[in-house]
C-alpha cells in the first residue's frame, strides 16, 4: 500500500482528493477521482485547489463524478497485502554480506565461508594458518 499523496500544488500539504488530466489535442482538462498511481502527465489536487480548478480560456473542464466517502480497501486488496507479506515471509533469509578486509580480500563468517567460494564477484579466501 502506498503512502497518502499529496497535493501537486506548491506550497500546499493537503492530501490529494482528485486527479487532473490534460487533454491537450481536444483542449480539455479531465477532473475525477484520485488515479490508483501517481503519473507523471498528471496533477493530484486537494479538495480546496480541485473546487477552485480554472483552465485557460476556451478550455472545457470536464468533471467526472466525485466518490462522497473515501475509497476502503476491498476484500481483493486486503487478499493481496495477505499474499505479499505471505510471499515475504517465504523467501530465504539473505546470506551475510561479507566483510572486506585489508588487502581487498572478502571475509565471511559461518558456514559459508569455504575455501574458494564464491558469493557473486568475490571469492572468499580463508586466512593462512
Amino acid at each position: 500500500m502506498g503512502a497518502i499523496r499529496q497535493c501537486s500544488r506548491s506550497a500546499c500539504r493537503q492530501s490529494a482528493v482528485a486527479t487532473l488530466t490534460y487533454v491537450y489535442a481536444d483542449s480539455t482538462a479531465v477532473l475525477g477521482p484520485l488515479a490508483t498511481y501517481a503519473e507523471p502527465h498528471c496533477y493530484d489536487l486537494c479538495a480546496q485547489h480541485a473546487d477552485s480548478l480554472t483552465v485557460p480560456r476556451g478550455w472545457e473542464v470536464m468533471r467526472l463524478a466525485m466518490p462522497t466517502t473515501p475509497q476502503q480497501p476491498g476484500p481483493d486488496d486486503l487478499l493481496a497485502l495477505a499474499n505479499a507479506v505471505r510471499d515475504a515471509a517465504a523467501r530465504p533469509a539473505r546470506a551475510p554480506e561479507p566483510q572486506v578486509q585489508r588487502g581487498g580480500q572478502a571475509a565471511i563468517d559461518g558456514p559459508a565461508a569455504q575455501d574458494g567460494a564464491r558469493r557473486g564477484h568475490l571469492r572468499v579466501l580463508r586466512e593462512p594458518s
